[in-house]
């Protein structure tokens, strides 16, 4: 009987059936965000980029200039 029990803990099948049961016995005891807080979170992980993003591009384009005036003096 011990036997059986081995071979079926080792077939793969059998595995991937397990794993993905307990993935998603594992989902249901997440708390998930209500919609509101979704968007809401959305949206400041979007201005959030946006404004990091015109910083770096701004940064970038002012270093350019920076190192181009200093480099025609040479």
């Amino acid at each position: 009987m011990d036997n059986q029990v081995v071979k079926a803990s080792r077939n793969p099948v059998v595995k991937t059936r397990d794993f993905f049961l307990e993935v998603v016995a594992e989902l249901k005891k997440s708390a998930w965000p209500t919609r509101k807080e979704l968007v809401d979170s959305s949206l400041v992980v979007i201005m959030t980029v946006l404004i990091l993003g015109m910083f770096v591009a701004t940064a970038d384009i002012l270093l350019v200039r920076i190192i181009a005036m200093l480099t025609r003096g040479a």
